[in-house]
């Protein structure tokens, strides 16, 4: 096979590649699209929840936090690749912290620590697409409630007793960097902030039972929250990371297409000089 013929081959094949690249990337900005406006949504109902534990806050103060708490690390990484150092960084933070057990999200970062550490409480494969944050949210909040269990979290006199510190380690497309937000207790920075009203909220239920239901829904939404953000800081990654192949496919090409062209012409010329041959040896 001639030379210019192989490199056409090769052409097409790259042309194949930088057909499906070009698909994921613009899937990825379809998500990262997508993404935006669930997170704007969710981030209002995070801010909602937190200024009603303000008020409430304000006149029932929070509980006595369990010096002894348990303190668990959540690493929200990615299950799919084409993302750069996007669960590397991540393990990276690891060398500041001591958690005494760690619930990796995604099943790459999983295995990567599963090498690496001998406390890892469980790992749960993470979202591909917005649609599975729910999905993979219940099967965290059902791991964190067995951890509750087997540490004695559940108090049925006092709910709001916890025996848990929970700081989930995640990519803040907001950002850009690499957040740790600590989830549970929760609103521990309130604490420091001057009564807004003179009168405490009406309540129906009691001081206890209301702060529990709050609590139960503040961690359902900013779980929410943080699953979106890291997910459109995973897609961002990867559509950097697709532009810059497609680019140097692209590049590629043009070579490619240069260089059949020379070997082209050279054949072409052979074949020339090898009819003029012919024909003067006729």
């Amino acid at each position: 096979m001639s030379q210019s013929r192989e490199l056409q081959l090769h052409i097409a094949q790259m042309e194949e590649i930088r057909s499906i690249l070009n698909a994921m990337k613009n899937l990825a900005l379809i998500e990262i699209h997508k993404l935006g406006r669930f997170q704007t949504m969710q981030g209002q109902a995070v801010i909602n929840i937190e200024n009603a534990a303000m008020d409430f806050l304000d006149f029932y103060p929070l509980p006595v936090i369990d010096k002894n708490a348990l303190s668990i690390g959540i690493l929200v990484g990615a299950e799919r690749g084409f993302c750069g150092d996007f669960n590397e960084s991540l393990l990276d933070t690891l060398n500041t912290e001591t958690y005494a057990g760690i619930i990796a999200i995604g099943s790459r970062l999983g295995n990567r620590l599963a090498d690496n550490s001998p406390d890892v409480i469980a790992t749960i494969a993470g979202a591909n697409v917005a649609e599975e944050v729910p999905i993979i949210l219940n099967r965290l909040i059902d791991t964190i409630s067995l951890l509750s269990v087997a540490k004695g979290d559940i108090n049925k006199a006092n709910k709001t007793t916890s025996t848990l510190q929970l700081t989930v380690t995640y990519h803040d497309n907001s950002t850009g960097q690499i957040t740790r937000r600590q989830i549970l207790p929760p609103f521990s920075q309130q604490q420091q902030r001057l009564s807004a009203y003179g009168n405490p909220p009406l309540l129906n239920l009691e001081p206890d039972d209301f702060f529990a239901d709050l609590v139960d829904h503040y961690l359902f939404a900013v779980l929410h929250e943080i699953f979106y953000l890291s997910l459109m800081a995973e897609n961002q990654r990867r559509l950097q990371h697709l532009e810059g192949a497609v680019k140097h496919l692209d590049d590629e090409t043009v070579n490619l297409r240069r260089k059949s062209q020379i070997y082209r012409q050279e054949e072409i010329t052979e074949e020339i000089e090898v009819i003029l041959l012919n024909s003067e040896i006729n």
